[in-house]
């Protein structure tokens, strides 16, 4: 799910309608579980987007050692590597490289994501208890 449209619904759920807070209270399990279902997904992709991380890292290490077959590389569209490089350099071209740079920046931004939705979580779980101090407040203000 697109991230601006998480944050538009997510702004629009966590409004409290002073007016209606009976309503607003049978509404929160609902909404809780939109946001639980919503991070799930999110989870899910992320640990998907993470996995090709890896992979991507294993063969660009299996790359830039040398390792990997010329059937390999052709199935890839890579170039074979020219360059002999020491053992202990090997992961400075691997953090350098574009597709691993591209694959970690989807990740990151992935994480963001799950972070966000785990802190509207919080916001819903929180509601009800917003709700019941509204209440109070209305009962402390009119007397009772």
């Amino acid at each position: 799910m697109n991230i601006d449209l998480i944050k538009a619904q997510a702004e629009v759920d966590t409004l409290i309608d002073a007016n209606h807070l009976d309503d607003e209270s049978s509404r929160v399990p609902q909404i809780h579980n939109k946001y639980l279902c919503i991070l799930m997904d999110e989870k899910i992709i992320l640990e998907s987007l993470d996995s090709k991380l890896k992979i991507l890292r294993r063969d660009k290490w299996l790359y830039y050692s040398g390792k990997l077959s010329e059937a390999e590389l052709k199935r890839k569209g890579w170039e074979p590597f020219e360059l002999n490089i020491l053992k202990q350099d090997i992961d400075r071209f691997i953090d350098s490289d574009l597709d691993i740079i591209n694959c970690g920046t989807k990740v990151f931004l992935q994480k963001e994501k799950v972070n966000y939705v785990e802190s509207v979580v919080k916001l819903i779980s929180n509601k009800i208890w917003n709700i019941r101090a509204s209440i109070d407040w209305i009962k402390f203000t009119q007397g009772q």
